[in-house]
C-alpha cells in the first residue's frame, strides 16, 4: 500500500528540529527501499524548514501509523499536525528516477477535495493525467497522484511534486489542472529532495 505523509512544523521549532535531524535520518534508513519520495518543505527564502513530506510503500495502516508517529521529529514535538493518507503514484517511479535539474526550484502541491467532489472527479482524472503528461508539462512533473480514503478508492485530493523555472510557472501549472476546481484547500510549498545525501547544508547551519 502506498501512503502519503505531510507533517507541518510548529512555529519556532527550528533548533529542536536541527537537534533531531540525524536521529530522523537514522530512523528513515529502515524504510529507504520502500521510499517513493521524501523531503522538507521550505520557507520562500529557502532558509527555514517548515515541514516534512514522505511517500512510502508500507504493508498496512498500522505500519503507516508507526512510520508517522515513531519518527524522532514527531516524538520530539516538532510537528503541529500529521496528515496520513492512502496514495497512488501514477507515474510509478521514485523521485530519484526523475531526470531533472537540481539547480531549478522544486515545489510540493497538495489539493484537498471539497465536500461532494468525489462524485464529480471520475470524469476529470483522465483529463488531469493527460494535462500533466502533455509534452509541455511532463518534464516539470516529478511525481503526482491522488490522495485516497482509507478504502484506497475514494478520491480525497491530489499531490504533485514539481520542478519548474520559478514559482510563477508552478502556480500556472497547478491552476491549469482540470481538477483544480474541486479543491477546498490548495497549498503550494517550496520543497527540496530529502535524505541526508541532499540536506547536509541544513546540519551545517
Amino acid at each position: 500500500m502506498q501512503f502519503f505523509f505531510y507533517c507541518r512544523d510548529k512555529a519556532g521549532v527550528g533548533k529542536t528540529r536541527l537537534g533531531l535531524l540525524k536521529e530522523h535520518w537514522v530512523f528513515m534508513r529502515r524504510y529507504i527501499d520502500a521510499m517513493i519520495a521524501r523531503g522538507p518543505t521550505m520557507s520562500a527564502d529557502g532558509k527555514a524548514v517548515t515541514g516534512s513530506m514522505h511517500m512510502v510503500d508500507l504493508p498496512d495502516a498500522d505500519a503507516a501509523r508507526v512510520f508517522a508517529h515513531d519518527d524522532p521529529l514527531a516524538r520530539g514535538g516538532v510537528f503541529e499536525d500529521i496528515m496520513v493518507r492512502r496514495y497512488h503514484n501514477v507515474l510509478g517511479r521514485t523521485m530519484w528516477q526523475f531526470g531533472g535539474d537540481p539547480q531549478r526550484p522544486r515545489f510540493f502541491f497538495i489539493g484537498e477535495a471539497r465536500p461532494g467532489a468525489p462524485e464529480q472527479v471520475r470524469n476529470l482524472l483522465g483529463a488531469q493525467r493527460a494535462y500533466l503528461g502533455h509534452a509541455d508539462r511532463a518534464a516539470q512533473v516529478i511525481l503526482f497522484g491522488p490522495l485516497l480514503g482509507a478504502d484506497g478508492e475514494t478520491w480525497e485530493g491530489t499531490v504533485m511534486l514539481l520542478e519548474t523555472p520559478d514559482r510563477a510557472a508552478a502556480e500556472a501549472l497547478v491552476l491549469g489542472d482540470p481538477a483544480s476546481k474541486l479543491y477546498a484547500r490548495a497549498e503550494l510549498h517550496h520543497w527540496r529532495f530529502g535524505g541526508e545525501e541532499n540536506l547536509q547544508d541544513l546540519v551545517a547551519r
